[in-house]
Formats: C-alpha cells, structure tokens, sequence
C-alpha cells in the first residue's frame, strides 16, 4: 500500500528542487520578495525592467547561470540545503583561472595562429 509520505518530493530523491516548476519557484520568490526584492537579490534585467513571470521565465529556461542563482534563492528562502551544482565557485577559484590564463597569453613568444599565417 502506497502511503501519502511515499509521494513527498524528498521520500524517494536526493534533489530538494524535484518536482518544483520553474513557475512555481518564481511565482514563490515574487510573492515572497516582489519583483523589486528579487531584482535586488539577482541583478538580472528580467526583474527590474518591465518584470512578468512570463519574461522572466522565457529569459531563465534560456540562461542556466541565471536559473541557478535563481534556484539557490528559492532553495535559501525555504531553508533547504544547496545541492553542489547550485553553489557558486569561490572568488579564489575564479582567480587563479584568470592568473592562469593571463599567463599562459604573456609567456607566449609567437603571435597568435603563426603556424596558419607563418608569421
């Protein structure tokens, strides 16, 4: 016999956001904070010019980063634990890919694509 706890979203699933719509994470963030709350919380355009539900779910089924910040909002405002693939990277972590990748274009002696033009 099939028991209604059988059917909650975390009986059976690790992911805390299975099962949640889109919608129903905006349409919760929008009644919790407003439009001018989640435009400040998440600095994307969709919510502080001229902000629907409907742009603004065009524009995050199309923009993963904006989604997951968006998620993790949602996961925050209802105290639920972040999974690790909504967690930012760490600034640090972003900064050595950046020193890395300044050092790899200073150090290099040839110009850019020299074996296809030989130059």
């Amino acid at each position: 016999m099939v028991t209604p706890a059988d059917h909650s979203p975390q009986a059976n699933h690790k992911d805390p956001l299975h099962g949640i719509t889109l919608e129903n994470i905006l349409t919760a963030l929008v009644e919790h904070y407003g439009f001018d709350g989640l435009a400040q919380q998440i600095k994307v355009r969709c919510f502080s010019h001229d902000p629907s539900i409907k742009s603004s779910l065009k524009f995050l089924r199309k923009t993963p980063w904006a989604r997951a910040k968006v998620e993790r909002l949602y996961l925050t405002m209802q105290g639920l634990p972040v999974p690790d693939y909504l967690r930012q990277p760490t600034a640090t972590a972003t900064k050595n890919t950046t020193e890395k990748t300044t050092e790899k274009t200073t150090t290099t002696s040839q110009p850019l694509n020299a074996d296809i033009w030989g130059k």
